[in-house]
């Protein structure tokens, strides 16, 4: 059962002047939530994003639509301005002083040559919060750098640990360090909302595709911090724990995960492995990886990846399939869980988007039963506006919707 929900931050304004992607990706985990997030876009060009492609899906006007855009901007309006021209900078001022976040990632010191410093910024609104998305940091030897994910992904260790082995580095198949760098700004900036409630008071909240990246290392980070041991691309197994990787079988392969011995043990036994005790504990595994890996490609040559499958799921022991991005999103089970959405796009009309991972439920403890609470109508990202020509002297619910840019 489902109940309508506008959205646990519906009351909250966002203004979005960021481009690319970690930034509009933050704001749009906001807007997922029900926030009202304006865009403020370069008129004419608008974000650079909606150049990056392809592919590229021709409107009902003729105009080409990135979907690179698509993918980090629903639940979004737009309006075009020009901060170079004084009206424009004026309107953006009066949105600023009625917005509860702001989010931009310019070049560290952009804002402050357009007089918007933190200082000013605090005085024309305490209560607002503001995100600051850079490449390497706001400051710090390298605080100047531009920063995009390819060149975050190298600096900050990633491609290292990535590849088919230490020669072969590689970058992981999506902007990880935007996406990563947008979601630490969003839990940022709700953990200032929240110290909000109690002092009254907004500040600036920073992070970086640098600081995102290292935040991410997990075990890698701590093997060097603690131990040491510097990491390696080692291709699709782990460096602690074996068996678990990708193994070959008859027509493809499979993807598996023993965490303990105990699931090692369910597995020799499922294919009546003959193996030495000199594999039983998991440190002795990874010492002897590539008998591991051969002993069990040996067991699998003869068999489908079904077949697989079918025989670790029924021994209890995690595995699963390599799936293409196609049969990711045709899979009843990603849409089961609400990763794919039904909106309507000015030009393009009905398309499907994927969507928020997140769900919330609220539970009658008396009746023991669960509701899922849906959150806000989810709005196709914006065309771009035509010329803010106007520079209202308030703000109204319509003036940043108009021409359809919700």
């Amino acid at each position: 059962m489902r109940t309508s929900h506008q959205g646990q931050l519906s009351d909250l304004l966002v203004i979005d002047l960021s481009r690319a992607v970690a930034g509009p990706h933050a704001a749009m985990m906001l807007g997922d939530l029900g926030a009202r997030v304006i865009k403020i876009e370069k008129p004419g060009l608008g974000d650079e994003a909606r150049s990056w492609g392809p592919p590229f899906m021709e409107g009902s006007d003729g105009q080409p639509v990135s979907t690179y855009f698509l993918s980090a901007n629903r639940n979004k309006e737009s309006i075009t301005l020009d901060l170079k021209d004084a009206d424009d900078l004026a309107y953006l001022r009066q949105l600023l002083a009625k917005a509860d976040v702001l989010i931009e990632n310019f070049r560290p010191g952009a804002l402050a040559r357009l007089g918007l410093t933190n200082s000013a910024l605090m005085i024309m609104n305490p209560r607002l919060i503001v995100l600051s998305i850079s490449g390497f940091g706001h400051d710090g030897p390298e605080a100047g750098r531009v920063g995009y994910d390819q060149i975050a992904q190298g600096e900050a260790g990633l491609m290292s640990v990535t590849g088919s082995h230490p020669d072969d580095p590689q970058r992981v198949g999506v902007p990880i360090a935007d996406l990563l760098a947008g979601a630490y700004g969003a839990y940022g900036v709700l953990a200032a909302l929240h110290e909000r409630t109690r002092t009254g008071r907004g500040q600036i909240v920073r992070t970086s595709l640098l600081a995102a990246v290292v935040a991410s290392h997990g075990y890698q980070g701590t093997a060097w911090t603690v131990a040491g041991l510097r990491g390696q691309a080692r291709g699709n197994h782990h460096p602690s724990i074996v068996p678990y990787g990708l193994f070959r079988c008859g027509g493809g392969a499979v993807q598996i995960a023993c965490g303990n011995d105990s699931q090692w043990q369910k597995l020799i036994t499922e294919f009546e492995l003959d193996v030495d005790a000199g594999l039983a504990t998991n440190r002795q595994r990874v010492e002897r990886r590539s008998d591991v890996i051969r002993l069990l490609e040996a067991a699998f040559s003869s068999l489908t990846v079904a077949d697989v499958l079918d025989r670790l799921r029924a021994a209890g022991v995690p595995a699963g399939r390599v799936r293409t991005i196609d049969e990711v999103y045709t899979w009843d089970q990603t849409k089961s869980q609400g990763l794919l959405i039904d909106v309507e796009h000015a030009s393009l009309g009905p398309i499907q988007l994927p969507g928020p991972p997140l769900r919330f439920f609220e539970v009658d403890s008396e009746r023991e039963t669960e509701t899922e609470t849906t959150l806000r109508q989810h709005h196709a990202p914006p065309q771009l506006a035509p010329k803010w020509t106007t520079s209202p002297s308030g703000f109204s619910d319509s003036d940043a919707a108009r021409d359809g840019n919700h």
